[in-house]
């Protein structure tokens, strides 16, 4: 028991660079937590089959593993250029035409996907091409076809994402593609679907009805990147079971400057309303193609660590580069060095009162214990992963083992800080049975060691929802009675 567990979790994306059995296997072994499938990119299919060959790999491995499946949302983008780029100057024309069939794009116009831009924009306003890397004003607006200023030398290459500067465009979040691609997550029994660019909690009540009208109970994510998102984050929280802080486009749309402030309000609004919190978003670029993070991507990951995110976010940096598996480990180590500094002292005065839920009362009850009395570890049944998310939203130095007998339910706990789920069927037991058994499992696993103290929370009825109502201290031995 004397070695550190990893809390935080790590989420990585699954693109080329991982493909081969090979490398998949040695992901998992470094540490990935829940894996990412990005269906901005490439073939639905060569997404389904990633989730296949994943699901293999994860039961070689003995492991649950969850599948984000990210849909694409309304992302604009300029349309191809005939050339494939081109290179624009500080204080040239270039038009953006919002037409069904534009010609290819040259260095003085290219078309744009959204055809309602012209109508979103006013004279002015700041577009910000390819995260920021080329800018343009808005001179004026002649029908479908937008007249800009470039601000600086850039070059432009196809199909480069587009956003307004403070936000304001008024395209909805959940696309016809974006449907689409929701029934086939739900065939491929995603864990959980990222919804992009939303706005307000409609749009994420909309994703919800989508995904259960397939049959789909996954966990649905909510991804900060719309200066919208941020006028409503609450409401957004309360309607998510994810909140994701994307880092790209919000910080292209908010500013650089404001976006660590930002990610720390997310972070916090997300664990005090009871919700999972992931930071996405280069936080390793680097190792896209160097075999080694930089200092100061190193400290972007441990203060996300500090700030309290449940999980750490790889993208191209698996998904596309040059060592994946670096990047998986190198992100463990630093979650582990930061967790190490982790201020753990939950601030019960400011906690929730007047709570509604017995199951809310008892985690509240059982994260008080763990600060009041030396305790070793806890053991959670739970059916839903309800009682492990309670419990690991009052952030405290002991692990949280949330023993369950539902597979999906197990994987939706991948990206609970703090959380080790573990398969266990405690149906026909008795609340003192399964206390024995599971406090039996961890000592025979080598994470309990003889006479230590555990806190235990069950329901009276354990094979049913959000039923939990009961807090035991128990003391671990492997001659507990077994009735």
């Amino acid at each position: 028991m004397s070695q550190h567990r990893r809390r935080t979790r790590i989420l990585a994306t699954l693109g080329p660079a991982t493909d081969s059995p090979e490398v998949l296997d040695a992901l998992i072994r470094a540490g990935v937590d829940c894996v990412r499938l990005n269906f901005s990119h490439g073939d639905p299919s060569a997404q389904v089959e990633r989730a296949r060959a994943l699901r293999e790999a994860a039961a070689r491995a003995g492991r649950e593993i969850g599948i984000l499946a990210d849909l694409p949302g309304p992302k604009i983008r300029v349309e191809r250029f005939a050339d494939g780029k081109v290179a624009l100057k500080e204080g040239q024309r270039f038009d953006l035409v919002a037409e069904l069939n534009p010609p290819p794009g040259d260095a003085s116009q290219v078309g744009v996907s959204y055809l309602g831009l012209p109508g979103d924009v006013v004279p002015g306003d700041v577009l910000l091409l390819d995260d920021g890397m080329v800018q343009l004003q808005v001179e004026k607006i002649e029908g479908q076809r937008i007249i800009n200023r470039v601000l600086n030398d850039s070059v432009l290459s196809d199909r480069k994402g587009l956003n307004k500067q403070g936000g304001g465009l008024s395209l909805g979040a959940i696309t016809e593609r974006d449907h689409e691609l929701i029934a086939i997550a739900a065939q491929l029994d995603a864990d959980f679907i990222a919804v992009s660019f939303c706005r307000d909690a409609a749009d994420m009540e909309e994703a919800r009805r989508a995904a259960q009208s397939h049959g789909s109970h996954a966990a649905l994510v909510a991804k900060i990147e719309r200066a919208e998102a941020i006028e409503n984050l609450d409401e957004i929280i309360d309607a998510s079971d994810v909140v994701m802080v994307a880092r790209g486009d919000l910080g292209v749309e908010i500013g650089d400057a404001e976006l660590p402030g930002l990610q720390k309000k997310i972070i916090q609004h997300s664990v005090q309303r009871n919700k999972v919190v992931i930071t996405a978003t280069q936080m390793l670029q680097s190792m896209v193609s160097s075999p080694m993070a930089t200092r100061a991507e190193v400290l972007d990951v441990a203060n996300a660590v500090i700030d309290g995110t449940d999980a750490v976010m790889l993208s191209q940096e698996t998904a596309a580069g040059q060592y994946p598996v670096r990047a998986v480990e190198a992100m463990a180590r630093i979650c582990i060095g930061a967790e190490k500094q982790f201020n753990s002292d939950t601030n019960y005065e400011g906690a929730q009162r007047d709570l509604d839920r017995v199951d809310n009362a008892i985690a509240m009850a059982t994260m008080f214990l763990t600060q009041h009395i030396p305790v070793e570890a806890i053991i959670a049944l739970t059916e839903s992963g309800g009682t492990a998310r309670y419990l690991s939203r009052f952030r405290s130095p002991v692990p949280i083992y949330a023993f369950s007998r539902h597979a999906d339910a197990r994987r939706r706990m991948s990206l609970m800080r703090d959380v080790f789920p573990i398969a266990f069927d405690s149906r026909g037991l008795f609340a003192g049975q399964a206390a024995r058994q599971a406090i039996r499992h961890l000592l025979d696993a080598g994470l309990l060691d003889e006479g230590q103290r555990v806190l235990f929370t069950s329901g009276e009825s354990m094979h049913q929802h959000g039923s939990t109502n009961t807090l035991r201290v128990l003391e671990a031995s492997h001659n507990m009675p077994t009735a």
